[in-house]
């Protein structure tokens, strides 16, 4: 089937927020704000106090973990988060922090602070270090934030946009792509299927790029299916999101998926980016590529960006 549209049980669910990332990255400066939205806070417990803190807490949940953590190992980290993400009552993510190493290195600088990983002389080869032991906690994250070029008002902003209960600015809009062997976006309301289409991946050319190369682009709407797909699937969002707004419904979640979540599934997002404003009563909408921000590729970015009214600020 082109379109699955993915049922939301009534009954409340434990909201928990894993936040992880490199050191330097913003992820002190998250919890922050998250904490100002009302989720309770707990930094860096034992690993093994996870499931515990996951069914004790209240109705939202933000933990950080990182590499201070006691007993932190990655892969028992994402063995403890994929159990979790299994159970009905509970909606856990992961949100991944990281930068650019000459940006982190020049933070820890500035700032004189010691990195975790690093007791005496440069600190570059402790951030190197800890960029490899946290490749699986990347590779699992629902939500990539990339801090390099992100103002710290900007990163307060987004934060609240994505994981606050959406103040005044109307319905929050968040496109997704994604690859349907790394799963089904748990946060998403209506899931489109774009494996039907031509696949670039069999094409040399075309196999490293990614669907924000223009030729890659090319080649997905050529497919005869593509243009009539693109009409039924804004026919679709230009119905529903208005009824959102109606319901009151205050953020939602559309996601695309390919095989691969590098082409097809990226192009056809970026069309809905390109085009939905125009045609949807919506507010502020964002930008993500699953797949692509896990890889390195792409972290995300506003395609209707929020108010910037009241912005708080401070140093990430």
């Amino acid at each position: 089937m082109v379109l699955i549209q993915e049922g939301r049980s009534s009954l409340k669910v434990r909201q928990v927020l894993i936040v992880t990332g490199l050191s330097g990255a913003g992820k002190s400066s998250i919890l922050r704000v998250l904490e100002d939205l009302g989720y309770e806070v707990v930094d860096n417990p034992p690993l093994h106090l996870l499931e515990a803190l996951a069914f004790k807490a209240g109705e939202r949940l933000a933990i950080g973990i990182d590499v201070r953590s006691r007993g932190f190992e990655a892969h028992q980290v994402v063995e403890e988060t994929e159990k979790l993400k299994r159970l009905s009552n509970i909606n856990l993510q992961v949100l991944y922090a990281t930068a650019e190493p000459e940006i982190l290195l020049r933070r820890f600088t500035a700032t004189r602070r010691r990195h975790p990983l690093v007791t005496s002389g440069t600190i570059l080869p402790g951030i190197e270090q800890e960029m490899a032991l946290l490749v699986p906690l990347r590779a699992c994250a629902d939500f990539v934030i990339d801090t390099s070029d992100l103002p710290a008002p900007e990163l307060r902003q987004l934060i609240e946009t994505r994981f606050g209960s959406g103040a005044e600015e109307g319905l929050t809009v968040a496109l997704m792509s994604f690859a349907y062997p790394a799963g089904l976006p748990r946060e998403a309301d209506m899931v489109f299927d774009a494996r039907f289409l031509r696949n670039p991946h069999y094409d040399p050319d075309l196999q490293p790029m990614t669907g924000l190369d223009p030729a890659v682009v090319n080649y997905v709407k050529s497919d005869p299916a593509y243009d009539i797909f693109f009409g039924y699937l804004t026919d679709i969002l230009n119905l529903v999101l208005p009824r959102f707004v109606e319901e009151g419904k205050k953020y939602a979640t559309v996601a695309v998926g390919c095989s691969g979540g590098k082409h097809r599934s990226v192009t056809i997002i970026e069309e809905l980016a390109r085009l939905l404003p125009e045609t949807a009563p919506v507010g502020p909408m964002m930008v993500l590529h699953r797949e692509l921000a896990r890889k390195g590729f792409s972290s995300w970015r506003w395609a209707v960006p929020p108010h910037m009214e009241g912005s708080h600020q401070e140093d990430i």
